[in-house]
């Protein structure tokens, strides 16, 4: 693979269910050490996409490539042995499970042989605890359960777990949706060294402000379309705001609320003139919201 090839690309892929087209025509490229920030808002096809790259759904049309080779995963397990990881948004963790389970969950170190192979938990606590402070993360006992930590530190727990694994590619399924500004930058500092380490990273969001300080690169999605891709030096971080807003819904909202308002105005001023025509009593009932 020559350094300008692609870790992951998708190239006019289209998505159906029946007659619903969740996907039209995407096209998408990540290269490794980049973060591709793909946004868009509730239905906009961002979980129909990753859900595609990462072997749940097979393309209707069009073609996923993997280091510059064609591939068309049967399942997800398929996926994951690619090196395509994916973190959802449960992270499908076992909260009463321990951290080092969680870590290790299907892939566990085993010593001995035949019928006498057992899990090394020893060396797999001692994997687990390096691999969070790799992160920044102190974790005092890797037994502890996994739901005793912050919602940021499973989420760098899941990641960790990923990039452990030897992951290519990584996607993130809106990681900070959740999350308040300190645990969400917690979670953004990981996605900046996951880069740094050479993975090609999609981060999903619908927050231009959590995604705009790691991106490299935007590709914006609107119902199931794709209104391009943009380098980051290439645009602002208000035109992307505005792209995914919708500038003309945006301007024509704008003028609905500004009839409402005028509308709203005109109705107080006359019901005001009105009451100059009343009686000083009826007057005082009226303002009393005797009316």
């Amino acid at each position: 693979m020559s350094e300008h090839t692609p870790t992951i690309e998708m190239r006019n892929v289209s998505k159906h269910f029946g007659s619903v087209i969740a996907l039209s025509e995407i096209s998408m490229e990540v290269h490794a050490g980049e973060v591709m920030c793909l946004l868009g808002d509730n239905g906009a096809g961002k979980s129909t996409l990753i859900k595609t790259l990462s072997g749940v759904y097979r393309p209707t049309e069009g073609e996923l490539l993997l280091e510059g080779k064609p591939v068309r995963f049967k399942s997800p397990a398929y996926a994951l042995d690619a090196g395509i990881a994916t973190v959802y948004q449960d992270l499908a963790m076992i909260p009463l499970m321990s951290i080092t389970r969680n870590f290790f969950m299907g892939r566990e170190p085993t010593v001995g042989w035949g019928p006498f192979k057992r899990i090394d938990w020893k060396h797999a606590d001692r994997v687990a605890k390096q691999e969070m402070a790799k992160i920044g993360i102190d974790v005092r006992d890797p037994g502890q359960p996994v739901g005793t930590l912050s919602g940021g530190e499973r989420q760098c727990v899941a990641i960790a777990r990923a990039v452990y694994f030897g992951a290519k590619v990584l996607i993130l399924d809106e990681p900070t949706s959740a999350l308040g500004v300190k645990q969400a930058s917690v979670v953004l500092r990981y996605i900046a060294k996951a880069r740094a380490d050479g993975l090609a990273v999609i981060f999903i969001t619908h927050n231009v402000h959590h995604a705009y300080p790691v991106a490299d690169a935007f590709t914006l999605l609107k119902r199931g379309t794709s209104l391009g891709t943009f380098r980051k030096e290439a645009i602002s971080r208000e035109e992307v705001l505005n792209m995914m807003a919708g500038g003309a819904e945006m301007e024509s909202l704008d003028a609905e609320l500004a009839e409402f308002q005028r509308s709203d105005q005109e109705g107080k001023a006359k019901r005001g003139g009105n009451t100059a025509s009343l009686p000083g009593d009826a007057q005082q009932a009226y303002v009393a919201g005797d009316h």
